[in-house]
């Protein structure tokens, strides 16, 4: 399939900013990361929540086609946490603004 070549440059945006959604997040001091909490907040919602949830319909994707193989193997369920259940967590299970830990018991998104 050929793309145009605004739609490649897209592309790889996209599929760049949704890998780093994917990145553990490490134990810190939670500090604003634009400078004040409300700031975090609207680029929570405007940026970092939408890509959230395109990385969990390509990581669904992606855990589809990757059953052939994670089957006879038995990884699915690995397969099934990393690529579907940490981008859900981290789109739908974290206060707005938090970027660092997720539920109610405040852990770190990722390790649940």
């Amino acid at each position: 399939m050929r793309l145009h070549p605004g739609g490649r440059k897209a592309a790889l945006i996209v599929s760049t900013l949704t890998l780093m959604l994917c990145q553990p997040a490490l134990a810190q001091h939670r500090e604003p990361v634009t400078g004040d909490r409300s700031s975090d907040m609207a680029v929570d919602l405007i940026l970092v929540r939408p890509l959230g949830i395109v990385a969990t319909v390509l990581g669904t994707a992606c855990f589809i086609v990757a059953l052939p193989f994670t089957v006879p193997t038995g990884g699915v369920e690995d397969a099934a946490r990393e690529w579907i259940g940490a981008p859900l967590e981290y789109t739908f299970d974290r206060p707005l603004g938090n970027f660092d830990t997720c539920g109610a018991d405040h852990h770190p998104c990722g390790t649940h």
